[in-house]
């Protein structure tokens, strides 16, 4: 059996100006789980973050914001993991996905940062590639110099609702991530993002 989810990670970057922006779908996938599940972010300084922990089907999840800005999201992750004892194979990072449609997931594990800071600086941090990612699609403005405005500004109120939606999709694989089922949960999430034929 895989390793089962301990920590599930939404990365953003700290205060109001940002928290609507793009960049921040990480942070709002974890503060939407929050409004299903039980469970209050409290401020955790010495992990530079908010954090809390939750239960799904009688399986324990910690969460976790960053409040160090996205390029630093490592140092946080860093120091909750060592303290709980989290493996990198047992964490889940929620992140902005530029290469990915509006609206859909993809269920990820290993591999490059893909020019993402947050991962990029999550890798330099733990020393491996070796954690699971949840990329959250969030379409891609057309040109690489439109990039960071893009990123940095809020979808429109259709993206917006294509983005919440996947997030609902998401919520019945929970489970099973927290039970090890990892595999099984990546492939059934991958064949509901299938487009049809």
């Amino acid at each position: 059996m895989a390793a089962s989810i301990k920590l599930l990670v939404g990365l953003g970057n700290p205060g109001p100006q940002y928290e609507a922006t793009r960049h921040n779908a990480g942070e709002w996938f974890l503060r939407w789980l929050l409004k299903t599940y039980e469970g209050t972010l409290r401020v955790e300084s010495r992990f530079h973050g908010l954090a809390t922990r939750i239960q799904i089907n009688g399986e324990f999840l910690h969460l976790l914001v960053p409040t160090t800005f996205m390029n630093h999201s490592g140092q946080s992750l860093q120091a909750f993991s060592q303290f709980y004892k989290i493996a990198p194979e047992e964490i889940l990072i929620a992140h902005d996905e530029l290469d990915l449609p509006c609206g859909q997931l993809k269920l990820k594990f290993d591999g490059g940062h893909g020019g993402h800071n947050g991962l990029r600086d999550i890798v330099r941090h733990l020393n491996t590639q070796a954690f699971y990612r949840l990329r959250i699609g969030i379409g891609h403005p057309g040109h690489r110099d439109k990039v960071l405005n893009y990123v940095l500004n809020p979808p429109n109120g259709h993206d917006k609702k294509m983005i919440e939606d996947s997030f609902e999709r998401f919520l019945p694989l929970l489970p099973q991530l927290l039970q090890g089922h990892v595999q099984e949960a990546m492939k059934e999430l991958h064949t509901l993002e299938s487009p049809p034929s």
